[in-house]
């Protein structure tokens, strides 16, 4: 689920891939809460990704110890699908510890304080679905920015909730053919998209067709 709706129009129809950097993240996310052995994950990421650019080796390095200077909590369920019959949506959460808070890996940077938009709106995503699967109130998850060796708990506001109500809405006018404006506070300036976006505004999908 992304905050940019355009972003997703355009993805829509494009198949799910995953970058190296994110299956090094990924990766080594497994081993957190326990001793990183930068050999062992980086021969396991191998074997997921034989293709792996191997000067990334350096960039697993730069994680392990980022992530050593934080004390991590073991986790005892990974990669766990979920699912909102009643929101029509699922989505996965990547790590689950003993005490049952959730967590989502992410390759990227964190900011100085808080959590992006877009990690906000899947954690609040995945509390919908948490929720109408086991019927308990989930406060909020957190966000596991690997490189910089962070974890961001974000507690889940009305706010987050209606974004998501309201996103979903938006989503099934897209699959339907509409052609989305971006938001205001679109993430534009890193946004492969943007030249795109910026000639289509306005447009239909079947005028783009």
């Amino acid at each position: 689920m992304h905050a940019c709706p355009v972003r997703f129009y355009y993805e829509q129809r494009e198949p799910v891939t995953e970058s190296d950097r994110y299956a090094i993240c990924k990766q080594l996310s497994y081993h957190l809460g326990k001793p990183l052995d930068a050999d062992l994950i980086w021969n396991e990421v191998v074997a997921v990704r034989p293709a792996v650019d191997p000067a990334l080796r350096e960039f697993l390095g730069l994680c392990i110890t980022a992530c050593n200077k934080t004390a991590w909590k073991p986790a005892v369920q990974t990669d766990v699908r979920v699912a909102s019959d009643k929101h029509g949506m699922a989505g996965m959460i990547d790590r689950i510890d003993a005490e049952g808070a959730f967590s989502i890996v992410r390759a990227s940077g964190a900011m100085p304080f808080g959590t992006y938009a877009a990690d906000r709106l899947r954690i609040a995503a995945i509390a919908f679905c948490l929720e109408e699967m086991t019927g308990k109130e989930v406060p909020g998850g957190n966000v596991e920015y690997i490189p910089d060796g962070v974890s961001r708990h974000h507690a889940v506001q009305p706010r987050d909730r209606r974004l998501v109500i309201a996103t979903i809405h938006k989503l099934r006018e897209i699959r339907d053919g509409a052609m989305p404006q971006h938001p205001l506070n679109a993430p534009c300036t890193r946004c492969r998209y943007k030249e795109k976006c910026e000639s289509s505004v306005g447009k239909r999908l079947s005028e783009l067709l």
